[in-house]
């Protein structure tokens, strides 16, 4: 396993950084884990067996096909309960939505989007929806541990990984649990790989990539997200850090042109600029803002 449990512990060992989330970027996981983990947990917890299709169908956008792909859940938890409670169809099915305004409050709070986080929170007060957020998010984790397993990394990440790790120093950053990242690193045995794992108790992947690059030395052309959201690329632009895009669906492909081509561009220099651009456009153009029932 990485010797390093804190951000802080991280020092530059290469003149290249690379940065590599986790779900559905190295680990075909984003899909079993929405539709048979997140959803279900979603359904039950939230008393919306009676628009179940419409919940689904809503939190699979969310967390799947648009632009919030990828977003740690607590966030996401609110944007899927908005967009139902905005769903004329799903509302006359007689659901209630609770007032959202202590999860808000929560998420916007500074602390770590985590159960530790919350779990602090909920010892400080006592709050319904809030009590509810817990069990809904250990469930969640209950139903991972349980359901996710034998899932094995993309095609060519393996090669990456190893050309990736012999000229740059290497660190995964995501929204997802740490004990998860970790059993699933471990599992297909390239948890050696990376210096660090840092999930999401760790805060979140902009404070990731600041702690880790801020003040280490890497030249700007010389340091690289590799993500599958759009929340990988904003944390890159945000901390000046190159973006790769694994692109949802297209995935295999992807990672066959990391290996092939980018990586090449990455280590000479020249990955910035138009080749960078033309990467991220054709990402963009893959999650739409606008569900499709509003179409």
């Amino acid at each position: 396993m990485p010797a390093l449990n804190t951000l802080e512990e991280f020092q530059r060992k290469h003149d290249f950084f690379v940065a590599l989330d986790s779900d559905g970027c190295v680990f075909d996981s984003m899909e079993i884990k929405h539709k048979e983990c997140f959803t279900p947990a979603f359904i039950k917890t939230w008393n919306l067996q009676a628009a179940a299709k419409y919940a689904r169908q809503v939190w699979e956008f969310a967390n799947l096909y648009s632009v919030d792909r990828g977003m740690n859940r607590f966030p996401v938890l609110i944007k899927s309960l908005d967009l139902l409670n905005d769903y004329p169809e799903a509302m006359r099915r007689g659901i209630e939505i609770p007032d959202l305004q202590p999860l808000r409050d929560f998420v916007t709070s500074g602390l770590p989007p985590s159960n530790a986080s919350l779990e602090r929170v909920l010892q400080e007060k006592t709050d319904p929806v809030l009590a509810r957020t817990m069990a809904w998010s250990l469930a969640v984790n209950t139903a991972i541990a349980d359901m996710v397993s034998g899932v094995p990394p993309f095609p060519n990440v393996v090669e990456c990984l190893d050309r990736i790790t012999a000229a740059a120093d290497l660190a995964v950053v995501s929204g997802t649990p740490g004990e998860a990242l970790r059993r699933e690193w471990d599992e297909h045995r390239i948890d050696h790989y990376p210096a660090i794992i840092a999930g999401q108790e760790l805060g979140k992947k902009t404070e990731h990539l600041s702690v880790l690059t801020a003040g280490k030395g890497y030249a700007n052309d010389r340091m690289l997200m590799i993500g599958d959201a759009p929340g990988d690329l904003k944390a890159a632009r945000a901390t000046g850090v190159l973006f790769y895009p694994v692109n949802p669906g297209h995935e295999e492909d992807s990672w066959k042109r990391l290996r092939d081509e980018a990586l090449d561009r990455f280590f000479a220099g020249s990955y910035g600029g138009d080749y960078e651009a033309a990467r991220i456009a054709e990402f963009e153009k893959l999650l739409p803002e606008m569900p499709p029932w509003k179409h």
